[in-house]
């Protein structure tokens, strides 16, 4: 499968992307939200847990990547995790090389991948949520038009992250 963009294309995980996930999930800076790099066991991991979630459920996180074929990230929606603080749902998230930051591609990739999930999945609602301090995922949510309910934010320990507050906002079909 293949989504194309204005600017990128969006397609499921190859093993041959281990490396390139492997190198945007070691930076420290790109992975601060989620308490710090990851190692490549871990990176390896959560590549083919997203792979996994595309053969079982037909959606996930869409790895994006620009005219050329280069790496710039991921975008798209995952189950939630047994035990979720929020129960069961699908959540939308993205992280992106720090080379391609301030360029508006995890918005395009967002949209993209969300019109996806609420279009051809047939998914109802996807929840997106980060941190307090996440200013740059605030603004991407806000662009994509999803809507804030605080009545849903929540805490979770979430690995090294004890506490953690997740503001949630939503995106419904229709």
């Amino acid at each position: 499968m293949l989504i194309e963009t204005a600017r990128l294309g969006l397609r499921a995980w190859r093993t041959t992307d281990r490396d390139a996930f492997a190198a945007m999930n070691s930076d420290a800076e790109v992975m601060a939200d989620e308490g710090g790099p990851l190692d490549r066991t871990a990176s390896d991991a959560k590549l083919d847990r997203y792979a996994a979630t595309f053969e079982r459920h037909g959606f996930g996180r869409w790895l994006i990547e620009d005219r050329d074929g280069g790496f710039l990230g991921y975008a798209g929606v995952m189950p939630s995790p047994p035990r979720h603080p929020l129960g069961e749902h699908v959540e939308i998230g993205w992280r992106l090389v720090r080379a391609a930051w301030g360029r508006g591609y995890a918005t395009e990739a967002a949209r993209a991948a969300l019109d996806d999930a609420l279009g051809r999945a047939g998914l109802p609602e996807v929840l997106a949520y980060t941190a307090p301090d996440n200013l740059r995922s605030q603004a991407v949510m806000e662009r994509l038009r999803l809507f804030r309910d605080p009545t849903r934010d929540f805490t979770a320990d979430y690995g090294k992250q004890k506490g953690w507050r997740g503001l949630v906002w939503v995106a419904r079909r229709g």
